[in-house]
């Protein structure tokens, strides 16, 4: 990139790492439905995939095989290919002077490198002049946990939280674009008659739901995805003493996760003003209609940037013994959904990497021209 005061910036080269997965493929999407200004992309992938083409909406795409010199031309890159890949190879595009922005668990808990929602604590994001490189690695976190704390961040802030216990509905897009596949192939099956036989689970996901099928630990139960929420949401809010019971599930679903949560504020408020905060909460969409039963589902969050976020409710559990609706209380529900694809991992990415490089994001004015 160019760092001439007198010239604009050059367009970066962008590297998608895991580019013929379900995420990589978003990335792209959203790189260019934003309107991301970048030079070129450079497809990566495995070896096997080296050679191939595939159709992108930045155009055609030959994929190349990573290795250790595919960032050399590269100024910006978005890994999504698990956390072998990114140890393996993050690192050494960071020191090459390129951004780093991944999208698996490899570094999430490192305290060396930002866990970043741009909604929630782009105060983090290491400082970058225009025009700079700047070799670094910033970590996506779990999809889960940004749907949720996307979601609570809001009453965190104002009211400060205790507790949550909070039990997900996860999708097939949530384990990329093979076990969609596997979900509509058992689907079909079991329609025409067939048993549903898994390739991707553990368990038949047709007509099914199940545990998360990440490894449970042997000494404290939790699932991996249940751990991460817990470990993820305290290290982006920078707040060790929020008590979090997770419970996460896979459930028949192609994509968007939801989540059923139950919060314990801090400090006592009414349900008109937890309803406020979440109206005008940046990431944040409020979809509830009790007239006519009408609240966030997979379906509506699915292609949503936004966070869906409804059936807001005092939890009647922790308030007096005489429940009175519309008094202060410290318990509340609620029921969210987020596009696992989207503001879970591809959106989340590319939402780093304009505040990173802003001299290529699309300004204001410009997205309100479109």
């Amino acid at each position: 990139m160019s760092t001439s005061t007198n010239t604009a910036p050059t367009a970066p080269t962008i590297a998608i790492v895991g580019v013929t997965g379900a995420v990589g493929r978003e990335m792209i999407d959203c790189l260019t439905s934003r309107g991301f200004r970048f030079g070129r992309i450079k497809a990566l992938a495995s070896a096997r995939s080296a050679g191939t083409t595939i159709d992108t909406s930045a155009g055609r795409l030959t994929v190349e095989a990573l290795n250790t010199t595919s960032f050399d031309d590269v100024d910006i890159a978005l890994f999504s290919a698990g956390s072998g890949v990114s140890k393996q190879f993050a690192p050494l595009a960071a020191r090459k002077g390129v951004c780093v922005i991944d999208n698996s668990s490899a570094f999430r808990m490192d305290e060396a490198i930002p866990l970043i929602v741009p909604e929630v604590n782009a105060t983090e994001l290491p400082a970058r002049q225009p025009g700079q490189r700047l070799g670094c690695i910033i970590a996506n976190p779990n999809c889960s946990a940004i749907i949720m704390v996307v979601a609570l961040t809001p009453l965190h802030r104002a009211f400060g939280i205790e507790r949550i216990v909070v039990s997900t509905y996860q999708a097939a897009s949530g384990a990329g674009a093979a076990a969609m596949q596997d979900l509509q192939d058992q689907t079909a099956s079991v329609l025409a008659g067939k048993p549903a036989s898994p390739k991707v689970f553990h368990e038949p996901y047709a007509f099914n739901l199940f545990s998360h099928n990440a490894s449970i630990e042997a000494d404290t139960g939790l699932n991996g995805e249940e751990a991460k929420m817990i470990a993820e949401s305290r290290k982006i809010w920078r707040d060790s003493s929020v008590r979090i019971s997770p419970t996460c599930v896979r459930v028949p679903v192609l994509r968007a996760h939801a989540e059923s949560i139950n919060v314990t504020l801090a400090t006592p408020t009414t349900l008109s003003q937890v309803r406020e905060e979440l109206a005008s909460a940046p990431g944040v969409t409020l979809v509830d209609d009790r007239a006519n039963n009408l609240f966030p589902t997979p379906q509506k969050a699915s292609g949503q940037g936004n966070v869906l976020v409804g059936r807001l409710r005092e939890d009647p559990s922790q308030t007096p013994a005489r429940f009175v609706p519309g008094a202060p209380t410290i318990g509340f529900d609620l029921f969210v959904a987020g596009d696992q694809l989207l503001k879970g991992a591809a959106l989340n990415a590319v939402q780093i990497a304009e505040l990173m490089f802003p001299e290529f994001a699309r300004t204001q004015s410009e997205a309100s021209s479109r």
